[in-house]
C-alpha cells in the first residue's frame, strides 16, 4: 500500500497536466521553448506515473485494468472482473 501522501502527489501532477495540456500545445507547436520552460515542471506529462487505482503500488501496473497484477489477480479470483476467469487445463 503506498503511502496516501504519494497518492496525494500523483493526483496533484495529473491535475496539473491536464490544466496545461492547451498552452503546452500550443507553445510547442510555435517552438517557443522558452515559453514552455516556464511552465511548472509536474505539468509535463513525462512526470506522470502509472500506479494502481486501489492500492497506489507502481510496478506491475495492467493499463487495461488500470490495477497492479496482485490486485488484478485478487480481484479476478474473487469474481470482480467481467470476463475474467482463471485458466485451468
Amino acid at each position: 500500500m503506498a503511502k496516501e501522501s504519494i497518492k496525494a502527489r500523483e493526483l496533484k501532477r495529473k491535475k496539473l497536466v491536464d490544466q496545461y495540456a492547451a498552452k503546452r500545445a500550443k507553445l510547442k507547436a510555435e517552438g517557443d521553448y522558452v515559453g514552455l520552460s516556464r511552465l511548472p515542471r509536474n505539468s509535463n506529462p513525462t512526470r506522470l506515473h502509472n500506479r494502481c487505482k486501489i492500492t497506489g503500488r507502481p510496478k506491475g501496473y495492467l493499463r487495461q485494468f488500470g490495477v497492479s497484477r496482485i490486485t488484478f489477480r485478487e480481484m479476478a479470483s474473487a469474481g470482480l472482473i467481467p470476463g475474467v476467469k482463471k485458466a485451468s487445463w
